[in-house]
């Protein structure tokens, strides 16, 4: 039962609209160009296990059918199967490129953004000690009058 539930909670939430990040790097990067809003796209799929599913199925159908002679288009040692590698890592290095440089700068921009926030963090905390220790002085000063009072009060009553 826990499975099920599971299951169903993960596709649930793969149907449901995502939500876009209010994050200041996040931000910065929705209004990419569509260059390099595809290369991302391109890159996340061509390093997903789906894709590595789908073209080992596309390589086993074209070999046993080629070999079986079901096509036979293109036969041992499969030139045009070889071609068709070489023209996909032609263009999927430039964008795995495209996609890291991308990826480098986010990470760049958000280490600032944590640094810049931390900064700020250290600002506040700067003026909290600084607004403690000026609290203290006054609460010592009050207990040094409290303390020269209530030896006014003994000495008037003694």
């Amino acid at each position: 039962m826990a499975g099920s539930e599971r299951t169903t909670a993960t596709s649930r939430s793969r149907r449901m609209p995502r939500t876009p990040s209010r994050h200041p790097v996040n931000l910065a990067f929705e209004d990419a160009p569509i260059g390099a809003r595809v290369a991302d796209r391109v890159t996340g799929f061509l390093g997903s296990w789906t894709f590595i599913a789908i073209q080992t199925v596309v390589v086993i159908v074209w070999i046993v059918g080629n070999t079986l002679l079901l096509f036979n288009f293109d036969l041992f040692p499969f030139i045009l199967l070889n071609l068709a590698f070489s023209t996909q890592a032609a263009y999927a290095a430039p964008l795995i490129l495209l996609a890291g440089n991308r990826q480098s700068l986010r990470d760049r921009m958000t280490l600032e953004h944590a640094a810049d926030e931390t900064d700020l963090g250290d600002q506040q905390n700067r003026e909290l000690l600084k607004g403690n220790a000026e609290i203290l002085q006054r609460i010592e000063g009050l207990e040094q009058h409290i303390l020269q009072l209530e030896k006014t009060i003994l000495d008037r009553l003694g």
